[in-house]
């Protein structure tokens, strides 16, 4: 069995940055070296890693890789490179695709995709229906991730909006719910308001008020804090009263915050929640800058949220980064609030954005590891991922500091071929991503040929 030597790098690992060496041998890490130790046993290969951070493989439980049914804007094999050359080694599907993953079928039609086109690690959510709750039992726990609840606006049926249904969905299962929560009454009463209010300051707009004219700004008043913390309330009072894991996806206000405990450890914790990349990394400001490019749902908010989430990341009250990795073609975001699709492509250069706000201050690369991580391995009770540890799959990622580059659209592995990175000069590069042993990324280049492993979970 080969064994591979990455020798003299900073280990981030477990809140320690420490000089060392790790030896990898097949898929697994054999030994990790500190203070001189030397291998067990001669390495066939050496990689010198001086000047670099070895960190454990990025593990996002967020990512809409549009795979089947919506592949003109993405796919699996497109989305996992860009992975790979990001640092993520494992992944976890959404179901609103086209089918939705809302069916036993649809479900292992979805793991069958994945096996067949997935360079990395990966998993997929089941998605949770008004009606299809009576499923939850028949799903194999070791192998989906979570049940997926849409509690704000979504693609076909996949709005759960009935309170008998979440009831239901709340205490018919024990697999952690993951939800995006946004009050779907509240959104629509203020794009009611908003466009009336438009049309009576532009009257002679009013034709264009549904297409293009109504500023991106007005997507922070419509899909609004009110109307984030209402139905996360709501999710964080059900879930308390059936005693469900519950883990709210991209958390985006600062009042929502006050819902979550961080005084307990997270291996105890029923209630966890989730910021995306792009909350911690832009505000309601960058609209005027980049309009649609930014528009996600939840919306991008007033910089004190940002600044919030960012402390609410270090504080703990946020458990996990991830990135709701959701490409869609540039035609597809023209428009406005009312029209623009919302979504952006995040996979490829999450770990090295928030390397940066390292570089800033704001995060430690201890807590940047511990985030996107192992929390996530924790949260989901991950086998053998998310640390490095002995006797765990190797998967790692080498990033290099000081190595200064600017994204540019040649480098964007999403099919969609944009980024609202693009023009950013970041100080630090992925230099080489590790899956279950094989390097899998290196100098720019993906190894297209290699399948990432199905990710199991201890239950």
């Amino acid at each position: 069995m080969k064994r591979t030597l990455i020798q003299n790098a900073i280990i981030v690992n477990e809140g320690r940055s420490t000089r060392g060496s790790v030896v990898i041998e097949g898929e697994k890490i054999a030994e990790i070296l500190e203070k001189g130790q030397k291998p067990a046993t001669p390495c066939e290969e050496t990689i010198h890693a001086n000047g670099c951070y070895l960190l454990p493989g990025v593990i996002d439980d967020h990512v809409h890789f549009r795979d089947p049914g919506l592949t003109h804007k993405a796919d699996i094999s497109t989305e996992s490179r860009a992975a790979a050359a990001g640092g993520v080694t494992s992944i976890m599907d959404m179901p609103n695709t086209n089918p939705q993953t809302i069916t036993l079928d649809a479900l292992n039609a979805k793991f069958d995709l994945l096996a067949e086109k997935c360079s990395v690690n990966y998993s997929c959510y089941f998605g949770a229906t008004n009606n299809n709750y009576t499923e939850f039992d028949k799903l194999d726990k070791s192998r989906v991730c979570g049940i997926k609840l849409f509690m704000g606006s979504s693609t076909g049926n996949m709005l759960v909006d009935k309170m008998n249904s979440l009831l239901n969905i709340f205490n018919g299962t024990d697999l952690l719910i993951a939800a995006h929560c946004e009050n779907h009454e509240t959104i629509k009463k203020n794009t009611e308001k908003y466009v009336r209010e438009y049309i009576e300051k532009y009257p002679y707009q009013y034709y264009h008020v549904h297409h293009e004219t109504l500023p991106m700004g007005y997507h922070a008043k419509i899909r609004s804090i009110a109307a984030c913390y209402e139905s996360s309330e709501l999710a964080v009072r059900l879930a308390r009263i059936a005693d469900a894991r519950l883990h709210i996806l991209h958390i985006s206000t600062a009042k929502e915050l006050s819902l979550f405990d961080n005084d307990i450890p997270l291996e105890e914790k029923r209630i966890t929640a989730e910021a995306c990349v792009s909350h911690l990394l832009f505000d309601s400001s960058d609209y005027a800058e980049l309009g649609t490019r930014i528009k996600c749902n939840p919306s991008i908010k007033a910089k004190t949220n940002r600044d919030a989430l960012r402390q609410a990341v270090n504080s703990n009250l946020i458990d996990v980064i991830a990135t709701d990795h959701a490409p869609h073609l540039l035609s597809e975001k023209e428009g406005g609030p009312l029209k623009a699709m919302s979504g952006m492509p995040m996979i490829q250069f999450s770990l090295i954005s928030m390397l940066e706000l390292v570089n800033e201050g704001i995060f430690t690369i201890e807590k940047v590891v511990e985030k996107m991580c192992h929390a996530p391995a924790q949260i989901y009770n991950i086998h053998n991922r998310g640390f490095i540890r002995p006797g765990y799959q190797a998967d790692l990622v080498l990033v290099r500091p000081d190595a200064l580059w600017t994204v540019s659209a040649e480098q964007i592995l999403s099919k969609c071929g944009w980024s609202p990175l693009e023009g950013r000069t970041f100080d630090w590069k992925v230099e080489k991503t590790f899956a279950n042993g094989h390097l899998l990324y290196t100098d720019g280049q993906v190894d297209e040929a290699y399948r990432g492993q199905e990710i199991y979970f201890k239950r």
